[in-house]
């Protein structure tokens, strides 16, 4: 049962100045480069509490810590930030333009706090692989703020939108409407009525919730609840911020994740007749490729694009996705071997070039900076459909999970909307 409460968000004041000044994207897709010069737009941008800063004189790397914390505290303390006294959820639309067709979207969640649940009790189920090393700084600023200060994102179970609906319906009171330098429009709304709010989080008690984004944090926040050991009734420690979105939300979207390869041991020429032995391989400009991998993959197929130095590459085609699973090592179900990024990883990537880990690629969810790449330098693009939800519902119901960046969905969910601190539990 996926328990939900409403909370008293801090959300920041008039005194904090112009909003779009204020959010940011999530900590994890922000560069050294950009968090700079979000931290110079305000000096109360919520990057201060999400990334604090290293400064030179620091006696130790946990320094920055307690200064996120110091300054939550003084931000509160001037009215920077403050709390609204009636416990509500906020209503969070999205409206935005998918990238590559200009096709305008809007996609809507509840923020809420929620009860974190261990994988095993199949009630939050992950879908994607993590890293410890990214999980001890999250735990570091949770520990020294005691607040949850960005959301993660989670997609919840309603074949029939009956909660999205009365989520859509509940009566809001608009609080904060900015857009983005993506050109992508966030709106939240509180919903504050206790009947209401009542009847959402008992619609949503039944449901199973998949973590979309924002894996390292949900373990982060486990591990801090174990931390307190065994305490009497539900406490604060119990619970944490999540965006949900409906499993069944007409503007859910996933973006490809492609990937730029930094070394490769064959040639363009020997890496095609390589993959024409197990893939049906067709020419094709690389300009071309992301258009014809998206009309492919309409028609049911599974496809690969591979651009190449010089401006000419091919695709790739999955003629029988089961024969390529029956040759992929290791463990894993059918279905998890057939996704297009265990193909490329584990068929692909190591089987077929002997390339295993994670250093030797990069990522973009850019078609053009995925072509661009092979004429700046990188010896080969392959760029991919991003997996269907349905991929990452069943993966994650059975138990598994896909590679790390399997999926992106879009936009990101951004921060400095609303805070939850643990010390406001009530």
């Amino acid at each position: 049962m996926a328990t939900i409460r409403p909370f008293r968000g801090l959300r920041y004041s008039a005194a904090a100045g112009d909003p779009h000044q204020l959010v940011a994207p999530p900590y994890d897709v922000i560069s050294p480069e950009q968090r700079e010069a979000l931290a110079a737009q305000s000096p109360h941008n919520v990057v201060f509490l999400t990334l604090p800063e290293q400064m030179p004189d620091d006696r130790s790397k946990f320094v920055k810590y307690a200064r996120s914390a110091s300054r939550l505290e003084a931000w509160r303390r001037e009215g920077i930030l403050a709390r609204d006294e009636e416990p509500s959820y906020y209503r969070y639309t999205q409206t935005f333009a998918m990238p590559g067709s200009g096709e305008t979207f809007s996609r809507m969640a509840l923020i809420t706090t929620i009860k974190v649940e261990p994988y095993e009790k199949g009630v939050v189920l992950p879908h994607e692989q993590t890293f410890p090393k990214h999980k001890e700084d999250r735990l570091r600023v949770l520990e020294a703020t005691r607040a949850h200060l960005e959301c993660i994102y989670g997609l919840f179970e309603d074949d029939d939108q009956a909660a999205f609906h009365l989520i859509q319906s509940a009566p809001a009171e608009a609080v904060l409407d900015v857009t983005d330098p993506d050109g992508v429009r966030h709106q939240v709304e509180r919903i504050s009525d206790p009947e209401v709010n009542c009847q959402i989080a008992g619609a949503l008690l039944p449901k199973k919730v998949w973590i979309a984004d924002g894996h390292h944090r949900y373990e982060t926040a486990l591990a801090f609840r174990e931390m307190q050991g065994p305490r009497e009734g539900d406490v604060a420690e119990d619970y944490m911020m999540m965006a949900l979105t409906s499993i069944s939300d007409p503007g859910l979207s996933l973006l490809p994740t492609h990937r730029i390869l930094k070394t490769m041991p064959l040639s363009g020429s020997e890496l095609k007749a390589k993959m024409a032995e197990h893939f049906e391989v067709s020419d094709c400009p690389n300009r071309e490729i992301p258009q014809l991998l998206k009309s492919r993959s309409a028609a049911g197929a599974r496809v690969f694009g591979v651009a190449l130095p010089g401006g000419d590459g091919f695709v790739a085609q999955v003629t029988e996705a089961a024969s390529i699973a029956r040759q992929i090592d290791g463990e894993g179900s059918e279905r998890l071997k057939e996704l297009d990024v265990s193909i490329l990883h584990r068929f692909i990537f190591e089987k077929l070039l002997g390339l295993t880990g994670h250093d030797f690629f990069g990522y973009t969810r850019l078609d053009q900076e995925a072509l661009d790449a092979v004429e700046n330098g990188a010896p080969a693009s392959f760029l991919m459909n991003p997996p269907t939800v349905d991929d990452m519902r069943w993966i994650a119901v059975g138990g598994e999970k896909m590679p790390q960046k399997s999926t992106y969905y879009y936009p990101k969910i951004m921060s400095g909307l609303v805070v939850w601190s643990l010390n406001d539990y009530a």
